[in-house]
């Protein structure tokens, strides 16, 4: 539909609208940026596929609904000259809209629909870039009962969604909408922190939509029928897997492992235990899947094939593995050492 420099332009123009919401200094200039976001990146999403051009229309009449119901309160608050409405209601009515923006639940019935139809690169830009303006202009004005309401049901929701899932994109979606809670319960304790943990789940994110797209795999019966040219491409997957739930040796345990220290320090016990027990149910999941993977019988080869050596993609693949897995011991020995 679009040519390579065309689609370079519409991102191009993507980054811009969201670098002018995270730098605007007034909700019409958010507005704006959010709007050139949405318009730069339904051109990236349709690419003459009956699943795309759906996804795109579910994305567009979203995100116009959510983008209208910031500039409706925009003009109220212009308008409230006589504190006609309370300044509680405006803030709810502008973080309801950014939390629906973002696919937080209980806003997120749009997010793993759209995700299923996009390809895999559009699908690492709505779970990552696409959350930054958002999440940065949440930050602005945390409302506690919606934020603390939306952290809720987005732990239980992202891990219990996920459960019954064989679609690897609504399989990372659902995974989203968990690490959505956390990055929301970072925002008490201070902007480093949540940025801190969205900069880590953008980076194993990548890895593993870089390993999903390089094999062409979009249901989790191909991971074990393909599987894969390779014993250490088996590894890098799953532990890559494991790094994104959590699990602790991972390097994806280092930003979980803060907040959790943080709420502790601020004897916030229901939060920690409830939001413990979900990210346990979505390791559960990608544990089932390493486990059949790892320890079932596959047909496999036992060598790596020639030709991912001749890539630079392969040594790429190796090293952010390697600091994915071993992340967690550099950072620790670092702490003790300096």
């Amino acid at each position: 539909m679009f040519n390579n420099s065309s689609k370079m332009l519409f991102f191009m123009i993507l980054i811009m609208g969201t670098l002018i919401s995270i730098s605007a200094n007034s909700w019409l200039g958010a507005w704006m940026g959010l709007e050139i976001n949405l318009l730069a990146f339904i051109p990236l999403m349709s690419d003459n596929k009956l699943m795309s051009t759906e996804a795109s229309l579910k994305y567009f009449l979203t995100q116009a609904l959510a983008s209208s119901m910031i500039l409706f309160t925009i003009i109220l608050f212009m308008l409230n000259s006589n504190k006609i409405y309370s300044e509680y209601f405006m803030e709810m009515m502008i973080l309801s809209s950014l939390l629906l923006k973002s696919g937080s639940a209980p806003f997120h019935f749009w997010f793993p629909m759209v995700m299923e139809g996009l390809s895999w690169l559009n699908s690492l830009i709505l779970m990552t870039w696409q959350k930054i303006a958002p999440l940065m202009l949440i930050s602005y004005i945390i409302f506690k009962p919606l934020i603390i309401t939306s952290i809720i049901f987005s732990s239980l929701i992202g891990a219990l969604g996920g459960l019954n899932q064989t679609s690897l994109r609504k399989l990372m979606a659902y995974s989203s909408i968990n690490h959505l809670s956390w990055m929301l319960m970072a925002m008490y304790s201070s902007n480093s922190l949540w940025l801190m943990y969205f900069l880590m789940y953008t980076f194993l994110n990548f890895m593993m939509v870089f390993m999903f797209n390089m094999f062409k795999t979009s249901y989790i019966n191909q991971l074990y029928s393909l599987f894969f040219n390779s014993k250490s491409m088996k590894f890098f997957i799953f532990f890559n897997l494991l790094s994104l739930g959590g699990l602790p040796p991972f390097i994806g345990f280092f930003p979980k492992w803060m907040i959790i220290q943080y709420l502790t320090m601020n004897n916030q016990l229901f939060l920690l235990v409830f939001m413990v027990l979900m990210a346990l149910i979505t390791l559960f999941f990608y544990i089932r899947l390493s486990y059949s993977a790892l320890m079932l019988n596959y047909y496999e080869n036992n060598w790596m094939m020639i030709s991912y050596f001749k890539t630079n993609y392969m040594l790429t693949l190796m090293i952010c593995s390697f600091f994915s897995t071993f992340g967690l011991f550099l950072i620790t020995s670092l702490y003790f050492f300096l």
